[in-house]
């Protein structure tokens, strides 16, 4: 039963880090690596879940406040928008590779929604920067970098 608490912790803990909510899932899973006894593949693929869901949920409150809701609650002119939105998908969707970086991250998930990415671009490019992230946390915590 502690292997399912240690997974569910580590979700839980993973998908807290992704939102706006301050907290650090390394921690949790450099700990988990180090103490459960758990296959570490297992746990990179569960921190990488949660924190990948913790990013889609910061996407879907960034699309909530897209486009007429923006134009009449924030009160952003149309063509400053429109000019925002061709930049972020000519230039900017690629900043989603640094969705995994404290600070910036998970703005960066929000502003994609606000900016009308596309959960099929978000979600792969989202995978790559997180699970890479927990890669690096493990190698770490094995001591292997």
């Amino acid at each position: 039963m502690l292997g399912g608490s240690v997974f569910f912790g580590l979700f839980a803990a993973a998908f807290l880090a992704a939102t706006i909510v301050p907290f650090s899932s390394e921690v949790v899973l450099a700990t988990a690596l180090t103490t459960s006894g758990q296959p570490w593949p297992a746990l990179i693929a569960v921190a990488t879940a949660g924190n990948v869901l913790g990013s889609i949920v910061n996407w879907c409150l960034g699309r909530a406040m897209a486009g007429e809701r923006a134009v009449r609650f924030i009160r952003i002119k149309r063509e400053n928008l429109a000019r925002a939105e061709r930049w972020y998908h000519r230039w900017g969707r690629w900043s989603l590779l640094l969705s995994w970086a404290p600070i910036i991250g998970d703005p960066l998930t929000i502003v994609a929604g606000f900016l009308r990415e596309s959960l099929w671009f978000f979600v792969p490019v989202v995978i790559v920067a997180k699970a890479g992230r927990y890669l690096a946390v493990a190698a770490i915590t094995a001591g292997l970098v």
